[in-house]
């Protein structure tokens, strides 16, 4: 993006981060990603805390968190120190992470419904995992389908 972004830039930034707060995506963080989705090519701290009207350590804080999500990727600069953050071209590492989660808590699930005291509360635990078996299950397929579409085009 240019050093000042458009009117429409800004609104789709913004509306990116409202759409991410309420998964628990720091605003700035939400920002960045909005932000990065638009940039033709990576962005330097320099021209994002520019463009998005930041400090310096909070872009530097919000690129890092998006790269632990797996949704920037650092590049570097040949001849030079300096890090760009581009969005990550890699869509299905965040669902995979999440479908390991889904493993995990429903391994959980069944555990508690092993000690239960109630064979209601039993019942229960065992629908919730069977529900996230499924969820992944269903995540998993989804992406299958998808890369294999990728792969036509």
């Amino acid at each position: 993006m240019s050093n000042k972004t458009s009117r429409d830039e800004q609104r789709f930034t913004e509306d990116v981060a409202r759409l991410l707060t309420p998964w628990g995506v720091p605003p700035v963080a939400a920002r960045l990603y909005g932000y990065l989705l638009l940039c033709p090519r990576p962005a330097s701290l320099d021209q994002i805390t520019e463009d998005l009207e930041i400090s310096k350590s909070s872009a530097s804080v919000a690129a890092r968190l998006l790269e632990s999500y797996t949704l920037a990727r650092r590049h570097s600069e040949p001849g030079t120190k300096r890090a760009l953050y581009a969005v990550a071209d890699d869509y299905e590492v965040m669902v995979r992470q999440q479908n390991r989660l889904l493993d995990a808590l429903a391994g959980q699930l069944n555990a508690g419904a092993e000690i239960a005291a109630s064979k209601a509360a039993s019942a229960r635990l065992r629908e919730m995992a069977d529900f996230y078996r499924v969820m992944r299950g269903a995540m998993e397929d989804a992406i299958s389908r998808w890369t294999r579409g990728r792969r036509r085009q």
